[in-house]
């Protein structure tokens, strides 16, 4: 679970559940697998969305003994989704998508505009993270407490979240 840029009535951030793997490929290429559920146990997954790029590495922050990351989706990005009633939601929202959305079949969009997930036409998605490597311990910069995302320079987490284990 990570906080949302999305908040509830009240002014706080509604939680986003998700799940991921991540593969760390030869020449600095990964490919990244999310599912993103309703629920914290991931009996409700909402979308897939694989994505491929490449990563591209920065100086270190001494203070975290981690280096500075941005990860870039220049080679796919691709959403399926498991629920009826989000892909009705998403034919409503993103029409511009080539095909109707149907249920578990991945849709290419990238490259394009695609609203629900911030995405420009023309432009690649690109997160910039923190990255610590410890035996078989993964960690990545934790989430920004106001659901900012890691889309700019500015908005790099400054902290690190708990381990990914790596198999």
């Amino acid at each position: 679970m990570r906080p949302s840029a999305a908040k509830n009535a009240d002014g706080s951030l509604k939680p986003f559940y998700l799940k991921r793997t991540f593969k760390y490929l030869p020449s600095d290429r990964f490919e990244l697998d999310i599912v993103n559920s309703a629920d914290p146990y991931g009996a409700i997954p909402l979308a897939r969305i694989k994505i491929g790029g490449r990563m591209l590495w920065q100086a270190p922050i001494r203070s975290l003994r981690a280096r500075r990351r941005s990860t870039r989706a220049d080679e796919s990005y691709e959403v399926s989704l498991p629920r009826p009633g989000f892909a009705d939601v998403l034919n409503k929202v993103a029409s511009m998508v080539l095909v109707p959305w149907a249920v578990n079949t991945p849709q290419s969009v990238f490259g394009k505009s695609f609203v629900p997930f911030a995405l420009k036409q023309g432009t690649n998605f690109m997160e910039y993270d923190l990255v610590y490597l410890r035996g078989y311990m993964l960690f990545w910069g934790a989430r920004n407490i106001d659901g900012r995302g890691f889309d700019t320079e500015q908005n790099r987490p400054t902290n690190l979240q708990i381990p990914l284990i790596r198999k």
